[in-house]
Parts: structure tokens; sequence; C-alpha cells
């Protein structure tokens, strides 16, 4: 009872906003802008905060850096000027001038700390002088032009040599300006893409400005909260690309619903109803599936909360702020520009027929109707035969995803095209000890300082013996003022991702630190580094999968149970969300992990042969939420039907062919949107981009085609069990002999 009453009150909570929004709808466009307005002034006041190393911390690595912060042992913003010849062997004069340039441009820097003595590859062929910065590596990116600027003169003095810098700071700076050029792109392939396909479906440029016009307001209401926001949950930096890429997807969607019901209303009133009247309508139905809808995904995308992982929190938040903006503006503004139009359309039928002409009945509905009909045809006169066809394929799509192999995307996997990441290539392939650094710290009383220095020797040796770490290279100690902290820095000549890498941190945490440092009474010690990081983050991952998971899961079951009062709808949500989801990642390893989009394509190889670590949670969280979409938008219709005494069987008939024109409209710009992020170059954004338009496509064209409909069709009046209500409409219409004219005919 409790659960019927509060959707009759989200229901006149939609109706209400959109009757007022109706009846004043000068009013409720300026209510609207006004919103849009304040959320960016104030964000723009208030600015955006950014994650710090301190929020990214994690599992042991987190404990060792933490460690290190305590004792001001906090890894140094370190770049590395390189000089080498562009061609045959290197210039040693020139070189040796070219280093005393460099040395003398960065010492007069304010931001520069010190400045290394040069020191010459093993093969004499380049030439590295170390610049560090002051400050911690977390903010080094800002400070880091300056630097630039001065190889970039060195350079130009030295034409005959390559003088370039790289380091984490000039890294994280170009994959920034990249990031900002990819955002530009996939705005300029998107938005006209969009604008084709809502033309083909209504015809009419001004309805197409209604749909693009609310998701672009909803996506400037959304930065401005996100800023708002990010001062509770920092911002990780990719909020914008998250806002673009959902915001855009349901704002046209959910404005795409509304519009398809204001238009059925329209001609079936037959001119009988005003504008207001024809919006109350519609947000009595597709209004509330709005509603519901951008509910399911705000609660779904709340899991990620429960990762308790501030990446996942800020990709969490984003969304969250740009649906309910997208909710907002289709309860707010849309009502009140469909009056505001349906007025302008009144007066230019009542010019018409004051000349003699006759209004334009709509086109093209008619035959989209027996397109779907005979599409739907298989589902309901084969359920059983369409069924499992549907869900063998499905299961095939999702096949792959049983051989996934995750990782954390790091600068091995990044565009080659950022300058600083070649010069990052030809300093490792110099120079290969710089690869990969790991971050012994040690906690003790400052009376065991002698006793860690020991076993910190001890170590030393260990790891001089072992071949995976790096030879002829003399380890780094650092202690604290104090001498209750000590660092130890250990060289791997091995790629972030490769075994050897993770087998010498195995070495290192399981062998030679317990026998060593361990045997000593109070002392604390833990390790860091690029790849106990990337470790640490897959195990703790790993840890919270099973919560977010399961919560999301039963989330789902309950919101669609609740929202159509049946449980075998609830599960039958779950089951097929699940499918979507299964299918969408076996379809993202055949193309990058196993290198087909790099084949066919020409994606860059640096973005394949492994999942993103981050990719398949988000995915799984955000394809459950944009599936109830197209779940509440067909059951909607199925069950409005059935509750108007069609038995369930033509009900799914007749709902899934009323709602196939907008619901393959959405699926397009959704895909269309999504599509256009494989173009970026950040490898975790194409995976995403990827994932989400094959799950599009295939939640609309397969899910709610095929396997929906026939599931449905075999379960007949079992759908609803166990609502009261359904199974007293269905017999009140029976003994009345309603025959329901057949969809095919009423078309």
């Amino acid at each position: 009872m409790r659960g019927r009453d509060a959707a009759v009150a989200q229901r006149s909570i939609a109706v209400r906003m959109a009757g007022w929004s109706a009846r004043h709808p000068w009013r409720g466009l300026a209510v609207w802008l006004a919103f849009v307005v304040l959320s960016l002034g104030v964000g723009s006041m208030l600015g955006t905060h950014s994650a710090t190393a301190d929020d990214h911390r994690t599992g042991e690595a987190g404990r060792a850096e933490t460690m290190a912060a305590q004792g001001h042992l906090d890894l140094e913003p370190v770049e590395q000027v390189l000089i080498s010849a562009r061609s045959g062997p290197l210039d040693r004069a020139a070189a040796d001038a070219a280093v005393r340039d460099i040395t003398a441009r960065m010492h007069k820097l304010p931001e520069v700390k010190r400045v290394a003595p040069a020191v010459r590859s093993a093969d004499g062929g380049t030439l590295r002088v170390e610049v560090t910065l002051h400050g911690t590596e977390a903010d080094a990116d800002d400070h880091v032009a300056p630097l630039a600027a001065q190889t970039e003169a060195a350079q130009r003095s030295y034409p005959g040599l390559r003088v370039e810098e790289t380091g984490s700071p000039s890294i994280s700076r170009g994959v920034d300006t990249q990031r900002g050029d990819d955002l530009a792109l996939s705005e300029a392939i998107t938005l006209p893409i969009t604008l084709l396909t809502l033309l083909a479906v209504f015809g009419s440029v001004v309805m197409v400005a209604v749909p693009v016009l609310l998701a672009l307001t909803s996506i400037a209401a959304a930065v401005g909260l996100s800023m708002i926001a990010s001062h509770v949950v920092p911002d990780v930096g990719v909020g914008m690309n998250i806002i673009i890429l959902i915001g855009m997807a349901v704002g046209v969607d959910y404005t795409l619903f509304y519009l398809k019901r204001e238009r059925e209303e329209r001609a079936r009133s037959g001119g009988r109803l005003g504008p207001e009247a024809l919006v109350e309508l519609a947000a009595a139905t597709s209004g509330r599936a709005v509603v519901v809808s951008g509910f399911a995904v705000i609660v779904s995308t709340a899991t990620l909360f429960l990762a308790t992982d501030v990446i996942f929190s800020s990709l969490a938040t984003c969304t969250i702020v740009v649906v309910l903006a997208a909710v907002l503006s289709s309860l707010t503004a849309l009502p009140a520009l469909l009056v505001t139009l349906g007025r302008r359309a009144e007066r230019r039928a009542a010019r018409r027929e004051a000349k003699g002409r006759r209004s334009r009945p709509p086109k093209g509905d008619a035959e989209a109707g027996r397109i779907w009909t005979a599409l739907l045809r298989p589902a309901s006169k084969h359920p059983l035969i369409t069924l499992c066809v549907s869900v063998l394929l499905m299961l095939g799509l999702a096949a792959p995803a049983l051989g996934m192999q995750l990782r954390v995307l790091n600068k091995d996997s990044h565009s080659r095209e950022i300058p600083a990441l070649q010069a990052y290539d030809r300093l490792v392939a110099a120079y290969p000890e710089l690869r990969i650094q790991h971050q012994v710290v040690v906690q003790a009383a400052p009376g065991d300082a002698g006793q860690v220095a020991g076993a910190l020797k001890e170590v030393e040796r260990k790891t001089e013996r072992d071949p995976l770490y790096a030879k002829g290279v003399k380890p780094t100690v650092r202690v604290s003022a104090d001498r209750r902290t000590h660092a130890l820095y250990l060289a791997v000549p091995h790629k972030l991702s490769s075994p050897e890498a993770l087998a010498s941190l195995d070495h290192l945490r399981k062998d030679y630190l317990p026998s060593t440092v361990g045997k000593i009474d109070g002392a604390r010690f833990a390790v860091t580094g690029d790849v106990p990081h990337d470790t640490d983050y897959l195990a703790h991952q790993d840890e919270k999968l099973p919560l977010v998971v399961g919560m999301l899961l039963l989330l789902t079951f309950v919101l669609t149970a609740l929202a159509f009062r049946s449980l075998v709808l609830g599960l039958i949500g779950v089951v097929l969300n699940l499918l979507s989801a299964a299918a969408a990642f076996g379809l993202v390893v055949v193309f990058f992990q196993y290198g087909l989009a790099s084949t066919l394509f020409g994606v860059d190889p640096a973005a394949t042969n492994a999942i993103g670590s981050r990719v398949p949670l988000f995915l799984f969280v955000i394809l459950f939420g944009l599936s109830m979409d197209y779940q509440v938008f067909v059951v909607s219709r199925i069950r409005e039907a059935a509750l108007a005494g069609v038995p369930t069987r033509q009900a799914v008939l007749q709902g899934t062919v009323t709602s196939a024109k907008v619901v393959t409209s959405a699926a397009v710009v959704m895909v269309t949107v999504f599509a256009s992020f494989t173009l970026l170059h950040l490898a975790e954004m194409k995976q995403i981009g990827f994932s989400l338009a094959v799950a599009v496509l295939l939640d609309a064209f397969v899910i709610r085609v095929m396997i929906l409909p026939a599931a449905l069709t075999l379960l007949g009046g079992a759908t609803w069990w166990p609502s009261r209500g359904m199974r007293r409409a269905q017999e009140r219409a029976a003994p009345a002999g309603n025959s329901p004219v057949s969809v095919l005919t009423s078309l």
C-alpha cells in the first residue's frame, strides 16, 4: 500500500510540475533558465576542487605514502631533459654546450629546487639533466609550463640536436591538454549527427531544436552543480567527459519520450484538447516514466559510492547531477516549450483553415508501425524459438568476457601523440632503470634508526642478486629529520604492467621486507610506487566489487518491481540487464583486448591488449541505469494497454510497436554520442564509449525487440504477478467480450 501511495505521489508531482509550466510557459522557462544560470554562477564562484594525492591513496601503497608524508619524504616532482642526436652519432661538443645552457636556464626558474649534473646513457648516445621542482608531485603539472618553455628555447638554440623534456608533471599536463582537444572533437561530431537523427524522426527543425537545447542546458546546469559537488566529492579530471557523454544521451532520450507521447495525445484528441491539456496527459504517462527512469539511473549510479574510491565517487557524482538536471528540464522547461509550440501550431492551423487548406497529417507513423509489427512477428508468433535463439546469441557475444584481463591503464597505455610521452619512450630506452621505482617506507622509533638502516642495507643486497631489479644502479635512501622515517628507492627496468614488474613487487613484499625490516620490533613498513599503487588499486576494486554489484542487482529488482507492481518484471529486468552488460563486456574484450579495434579501425595499439580496471564496474552500473530507460518506457506502454483490458499477449505487441520508433530514435542518438568517444585518445574513454554504444544497440534491437516481447508473450498474465489491480483489470475486460483491434489493422 505504501509503494502504491508513493507512486501516486510521484505521478502527482510530475503532473503538477508540468501543469504549472503548461499554464505559465514563460514563467516555467524563466525558472529553468534561472536554475541553469544560478548553478553555473555558484559553481564558477566556488570553483572546482580537484582530488589530491591524499584522495587517491589505497591499500598498502596508500599507507606508505601517508608514512612518507608524515616524515616529509614525499616523492619530489622530477622532470628529465634529454639531449640526443636527431640522426647519426651525438655531437659531444654541441651536447655539452646544450647541457650547460639547460642547466643555466633551469637554475634561474623559481619553480626549480635543484638541477643535477648530466648523466650519459650506457650507449653514449643520450645525455639527461634531472630537474627537481618545489612542492609535491600532485600539483607539479600546474608549474611545469616555465620549464617546458625553457626547454623549447634551448631546442631552438641547438637545431641540430633533439632537446626534449619528460616526466610525470609534463605527461600529466599533456594528457589534460589532449583531453580538452578530445572533448571539442566529440562535441563537433555528436551535435550534427544528433540533429540529423532528430530531423529524420520529427521532420521539423523547430522540434529538433527542443531536445538539443534542453540537453545542452541540462549539461550547462550539471557543470555548475558538479563544481559545487566537487567540494564534497573531489573532481578527478574526467567530470566534463562524463557529463557530456551521459548528459547528451539521457537529455535527448527524456525529451523524445515526452514529445512522442504529446504527439500521440494530440493526434488522438483530433483537435478537441488544447496544448495545456495535452501536456498534462503526456506528463501523467511519459512524464512519470521519465521520473522513474531518472530515479533508477541515479539510484543505480549511487552504488558506485560503495566502492569507496575517489575516481568512482567522482564519476558517480557527475552522472547523478547531469541526470537530475535532465529530469528537471523535462518536467519544467519541456512542458513550457511544448505549450508555446502548440499554441503556435494552432495559430498556423487556424490560418490554413481560413485559407481553405487542410492540415497535413503526420507522415511515417503508420509505415513505421507496419515495419515494427513485422519485426515483432517472430516474438509474437514463435516466442519460445525467438527467446532461445536471442538468448544464445547474447550469451555467445558475452563468452569472451570470461577471459577479460584488467589492468590500471597508465602512461604505457596513453596515446603516443603527446610529445612528453614520445620523450618518455626515448628516456626509458636509453635509461631503462628509470622505468619503475619501488619506494620502501619504514617507520620506527628514533632509537631503532641504526637497525632500520642495517635492515635496508640487507634489502639492497637481496635485490642486487635478483635479476628482476636494475643492475649497476645504487639504491637511494632518505631519512627524515627526526630519524623516525626511512625511505629506500629501488629501480626496476621493466614495463609497469609486465609480469616481471609484478614479480619484483611480490618478492619485495613477501620475502625481502618480512625477513629484514619485519624483524625489528615496533617497525611499520610498506611499499609504494606506480606498480604497488596499481596492484593495490585492483585488489581494492576486487574487494568492493561483490558489494557494489549485489546492491545494484537488488536495487534494480526493487525499483522495477515497485514501478510496475510485479515481482516477475523485477526479475526479468535484472536478467535482461545482465545479458546486455555481459554481451557488451564480451565485445569490448574482442575489440580491445584481442586487438580487433586496432586492426579494423586503426585504434592506437597502446589502448588495446587489456581492459581498463575501472571500465567494467563503471559500465556495469551505468548500463543498468540506462537500460531502465527503455525498460520503463516500453513496459509502461505494455502495462498501460493491459490495464485498459487488452490481453497481455496483445498488449505486448501493441505497447512495443507504439514505443518502437521513439526507442529506436533514442538509441541512435545514444549510440552516436557514445561511439564518438571511441575517437578520443584516452584508452579508458575509448573502451567506455564503445561498450556503451554496443550495449545500447543490443538493448534496443535485441533485448526490446526479441527477448523482452518473447518472454512476456510466453508468460502472459503471469507477467504481472502479484498485481491485484492488473488481475482485476483483465477480469473486467474478459466478461465484456473485450476484443481489441489488432495493432496492424489499427495502424
